[in-house]
Parts: C-alpha cells; sequence; structure tokens
C-alpha cells in the first residue's frame, strides 16, 4: 500500500500540470498574491510579471471592475444552464465579442478553456461539411509544432512530440503542414521574417495526397506561442487563406494566444488581415479571472448546420458551464477595460520600443535567434550538449529570484506581458534576462 500523504498544508496531493513535479516540490516557488503588473511571493516580494500568468492576463492583475463584476454576477446568479434556458448576460457578452470580431464571424459558442475551444472549433468544421452534404469531408489539417490545447481533437492536429507521443492513435484522419520556424534564414528577424512564405504550399502536397473532397479543415495559430514563439513568414497566412478557398477547405485560426490585443489589434486576423472561418479565442477573454473560452463561427455556417438539422438539437455539443454567469460577467468586464484604458491600441504603440528591448539581447550570452511580434517575444538559446533546456530553466530561476517572471519552452525564454507594461519594465525584463544568462554556463 502507498504512503499516506494526505498531508494538510503539504505539496503532495497536488498533480501539478506541465511541471516537473518532483523538481518543483523540492524547491517550490510559490506566489499568494498579484495586483498590476506584480506577483507577490509569501514573504511580500514582487515578481513583475513578464508573461501575463500563461498568456492571459492581458489587463494586469487583480482588477477591480472585474472583481467587483464577479462578485456581484456570484451574489444575483451564480449559475444558469444553458441547455434549453438562457440568462442574458450570456446573449450580451456574445454581442459586445462579435463587435470586435472580424466582420462575419459573429456566432459565438461558448467553451472554458483553450483546449475545449480547439476541440470544439473542429468538431463545427465536420458538423458544416456534413451539413452541406460533404460528410466525406472529414480529414482535419494541423502543423508541426502546432499547439491546440491538451484534449483529444487538439493534440491530434497539434505537433508537438511529448504532448502526443504517450497517447495512442489519437483522431483519425489528421495530416500536418510543416513549421514554419527557420532560424538559417530568418535569425533575428524582427516581426515577421522575410523568408518562408512557400512553407504554406505544402498544402497543395497534403491535397495531391488525400484530395480535396477528404478535408474538411486546417488549423493553424497565426502566431505559434507554446512551441517556442513561431511567426507567420511574410504573406503567409494570406497564400494560406488562398488555398484553402481553393480547394473549399475551412481555415480555423487558433487565437486563444493572440486574441484581445497581444499583437495591438482585436484579434490577429485583423492585425494580419487574413479572415478565418472560424476562430477560437480563451485566455484574455476574462483576463483569466475565470475559465472561459469561446469559438466565433461565420453565420454561414451557422445557418448551414441550423437549416439542415434533422432534430431539434442542430449541434449535439456543449458543456454543464458553457457561458457560466461569472465568465460573462467577468468577460464584459474585461472588455470595458480593452476599450476604456484603449490596451490593444495601447500594445500597437509599445510594440516598436519592446521590439527594440527584446534584439537588444543579441549580444547576450548563448542566444542563437530573438523573434518578436506585438508584445510577444521569444529568445531562444544554444541548448546545452547532452542537457537540453537546462540553460532555460536555470533563466527562470534566476529570473524569479531576481524579480522577473518569464516562461520557458524547451530551450526558449517566451514573454508576453500585460497590455499595461511600462517602458521602465520593458527594460527590467531585459535587463534581469541578460544578467541571468550572464551567470549560465
Amino acid at each position: 500500500m502507498p504512503a499516506d500523504t494526505h498531508r494538510p498544508n503539504s505539496l503532495d496531493s497536488f498533480w501539478m500540470p506541465f511541471t516537473p513535479n518532483r523538481a518543483f516540490k523540492a524547491d517550490p516557488r510559490m506566489v499568494v498574491r498579484a495586483e498590476g503588473m506584480f506577483y507577490y511571493t509569501p514573504d511580500g516580494r514582487a515578481v513583475l510579471d513578464g508573461t501575463a500568468g500563461l498568456w492571459c492576463s492581458a489587463a494586469g492583475h487583480s482588477r477591480t471592475p472585474i472583481v467587483t463584476a464577479i462578485q456581484r454576477a456570484a451574489a444575483e446568479l451564480d449559475y444558469a444552464p444553458n441547455f434549453n434556458l438562457g440568462h442574458p448576460i450570456a446573449f450580451e457578452f456574445a454581442n459586445r465579442l462579435a463587435g470586435i470580431l472580424p466582420e462575419g464571424l459573429d456566432r459565438i459558442f461558448y467553451t472554458n478553456s483553450g483546449s475545449e475551444s480547439a476541440d470544439t472549433a473542429l468538431k463545427i468544421a465536420l458538423a458544416y461539411q456534413k451539413a452541406r452534404g460533404k460528410p466525406g469531408k472529414y480529414r482535419l489539417i494541423g502543423r508541426e509544432r502546432g499547439y491546440h490545447g491538451t484534449n483529444f481533437g487538439g493534440i491530434s492536429v497539434g505537433g508537438i512530440v511529448r504532448n502526443r507521443m504517450t497517447y495512442g492513435p489519437m483522431v483519425a484522419g489528421v495530416d500536418h503542414l510543416p513549421h514554419t520556424l527557420d532560424i538559417a534564414r530568418n535569425a533575428f528577424s524582427r516581426g515577421e521574417p522575410p523568408h518562408g512564405i512557400e512553407y504554406a504550399d505544402a498544402l497543395e502536397r497534403i491535397v495531391q495526397l488525400h484530395d480535396s473532397s477528404t478535408i474538411a479543415a486546417v488549423i493553424v495559430e497565426p502566431v505559434a506561442g507554446s512551441t517556442g514563439v513561431i511567426m507567420p513568414p511574410q504573406g503567409y497566412l494570406k497564400r494560406l487563406r488562398e488555398l484553402c478557398t481553393k480547394h473549399d477547405i475551412l481555415l480555423i485560426f487558433d487565437e486563444v494566444i493572440t486574441g484581445f490585443g497581444r499583437l495591438g489589434a482585436p484579434f490577429a486576423s485583423q492585425y494580419f488581415d487574413v479572415k478565418p472561418d472560424i476562430l477560437t479565442m480563451a485566455k484574455a477573454i476574462t483576463n483569466a479571472a475565470v475559465p472561459m473560452g469561446a469559438v466565433a463561427a461565420s453565420r454561414e455556417i451557422y445557418d448551414t448546420i441550423l437549416a439542415s438539422a434533422d432534430t431539434p438539437i442542430e449541434l449535439f455539443h456543449g458543456y454543464t458551464t458553457s457561458g457560466h454567469p461569472l465568465a460573462c460577467a467577468a468577460g464584459l468586464a474585461t472588455l470595458d477595460i480593452y476599450r476604456d484604458e484603449a490596451l490593444f491600441e495601447r500594445a500597437r504603440d509599445l510594440s516598436p520600443y519592446w521590439e527594440d528591448a527584446m534584439h537588444s539581447l543579441r549580444d547576450a550570452p548563448h542566444v542563437i535567434d530573438i523573434r518578436n511580434l506585438g508584445l510577444i517575444g521569444g529568445v531562444e538559446l544554444e541548448p546545452r550538449p547532452g542537457a537540453p533546456t537546462q540553460r532555460a530553466l536555470e533563466a527562470f530561476k534566476l529570473c524569479f529570484d531576481a524579480g522577473v517572471l518569464i516562461r520557458v519552452t524547451g530551450d526558449i525564454i517566451a514573454f508576453s506581458p500585460p497590455l499595461i507594461i511600462e517602458k521602465n519594465q520593458i527594460d527590467l525584463i531585459v535587463d534581469t534576462l541578460r544578467a541571468a544568462l550572464g551567470e549560465i554556463k
């Protein structure tokens, strides 16, 4: 029998996600409070948040309007189902979202996370193809190094090896485009790298292999975040849109990371002027104060599925807490902050300063590439021989101890600060990382 480890106030019972549990519990780093741009440790030390939590607290932490909205909602309507019943705030929030989304993407399906949003988008794509009389269009095309959450649909179209290798055959009928990271040609590019539009043409080869009559949708992140901050080459997303239209394939943008101002526009599709057929969102939708996600579909997709249904329920899909009252309240308050404080415009205006600050690390020890777009930054380190990821992990610990939170994925250090960041705080992030890299062998 295993030993009894049910101890009060211990670290034993919590199985932490995407964390080396043994290493963390041997040397834990904890935060107990957050406000504005900072987390605070148990001993009261401030840690500047260089990652907006996990790309999600775009308006900064513990914002009073969001807190107040959640408190009010909990007191008035703590929960209501959205199966054959409605509550007004869910409809209000959907309308507000539609007002900032690309024109025509105005049918909103609520989820509770980015993972659920990805799977929901894939299911809507398949349901649409069947509804329009093309059930043979069932294949789903993802991309190498893509990240679309951790549900089975998402890891199937995703392309991160460690997320896939343990879980068997996954969803059938999936293929993958090549990723667009090309350090040999694009190292230290500012913004969209100049080389690589031809990576989109790989879709033509997939069509030749499977035939477009079997392909339902292509799903990509406009900017690949969790895999190591990979920017789309110039013209790549437009080419992908053209090819999907040419072959009658739906294009899904996974904007769980890029949504809500990260690139200086409400969504990356507007920044790149490329309109997908379906768009996923989560993270900053509520400033992460309450878990929530959503999928925006075109009106054509929505109308086609409803018109062809042979049962009163048109789409057999949903979640117990879809459109939760507290999440909708938090979302409305979050949208108010984004609008009233012009945070999307602020991100756009800060982007040149952020870009220069990121690229000032070009001569720092171990740095082999720097990538940036909007208020996103990635600093790639040369792996330590025989010990990949160790340099980045050491940088994480050194930076945290020095008062700055960074994110590590492989040997890449990723940044995505809250949109309220000040220039002197950008300088602090860069100076702290430079000092940390100087200590690492």
